[in-house]
């Protein structure tokens, strides 16, 4: 990391900290008025809403070096890092000098600005549910930082300087106006797949599959949706078949899949292809957000991550939640 990088996050983890000599800049000032706004467009133009209140609705998703509010529609590589207010922390482990401590021992100031908290059943039920699940879908009302314009040569500017190694811009959560409380069996509420647990010596693993799935697990819930593919929706052998066959081009009937792990609306297989030290894992999920673009009540199994290791053939899945 250069130093510049480096001074740009100790700076603005100072200016997260708590801050009781700071300036009241709002102690003057009549209440706001709440923008709500879509995240896409909060996303797409984050220096219009610098310091501004507003309302949004995402996906809010909390584990290691995450704490975000997305929507998959936007087609931005990431989100918005979110946080609490008041005395209330999110307690999520990131780079750099941040502590899992979900309190802090007075309320909390950003750039000058106090932020209050409304600790409210609807916020202890977002709270509860986030970090029981790690993904919920919500509405909430915060103070947007931007951050700072990083112009970049090739694609479009980032706002970068808040979250996991400055990477985003952040939202102070405020208060909580609405929160989806329902629990499905059958979906899977994990933000993020297991990644193989390689830990002999020499053992590594790479990944098969990009990290930016929406758009085809979006097509492959219409299709069923749509009676084309209906195999899709419980057939979760077939699809992580399917899938790696298309991965790897060769025929799925030479695979032969093996079960390694299920959970809630998420199942874990495994290849080891004859006379070959490679090893092959593939995960299928049910996820929690692809409820909100089915058509029925039914969602379907997707491929969510692929890998191929290079150990002896006993790796095991890792866990993450």
């Amino acid at each position: 990391m250069s130093r510049i990088v480096f001074a740009v996050l100790v700076l603005l983890v100072t200016e997260l900290s708590v801050s009781t000599s700071a300036t009241l800049q709002q102690s003057s000032k009549a209440a706001e008025t709440v923008t709500e706004v879509p995240l896409c467009q909060v996303m797409k133009d984050p220096g219009l809403y610098h310091h501004k209140l507003i309302k949004v609705t995402g996906f809010f998703s909390q584990e290691f070096e995450d704490s975000s509010i997305n929507d998959p529609t936007c087609n931005f590589p990431l989100g918005v890092w979110f946080e609490y207010g008041g005395t209330k922390r999110t307690g999520t482990m990131y780079c750099c000098g941040v502590t899992t401590e979900r309190t802090r021992p007075e309320p909390v100031m950003v750039e000058g600005f106090p932020i209050p908290l409304v600790v409210d059943a609807r916020f202890k039920s977002f709270d509860k549910l986030l970090m029981n699940r790690g993904s919920i879908h919500a509405s909430v009302v915060g103070r947007f930082f931007a951050g700072r314009k990083v112009e970049s040569a090739r694609g479009p500017d980032r706002w970068r300087g808040y979250g996991h190694m400055g990477c985003c811009s952040l939202l102070m959560l405020q208060q909580v106006t609405d929160v989806d409380t329902s629990k499905r069996a059958d979906l899977n509420y994990q933000p993020s797949p297991d990644p193989p647990d390689i830990n002999k010596k020499g053992c590594g693993y790479d990944f098969l599959m990009d990290d930016d799935l929406f758009q085809s697990h979006i097509a492959d819930q219409t299709a069923a949706d749509a009676g084309q593919s209906s195999w899709l929706f419980d057939d979760p052998k077939r699809v992580a078949t399917s899938k790696l066959a298309e991965i790897l081009e060769t025929d799925p009937t030479v695979i032969k899949l093996r079960l390694i792990r299920t959970a809630p609306g998420r199942i874990i297989f495994q290849w080891k292809p004859t006379k070959e030290k490679d090893v092959y894992m593939i995960i299928v999920s049910r996820p929690y957000i692809l409820s909100y673009y089915s058509k029925t009540n039914k969602v379907a199994w997707v491929a969510i991550a692929a890998y191929r290791s290079s150990c002896d053939g006993n790796t095991q899945v890792r866990q993450i939640n």
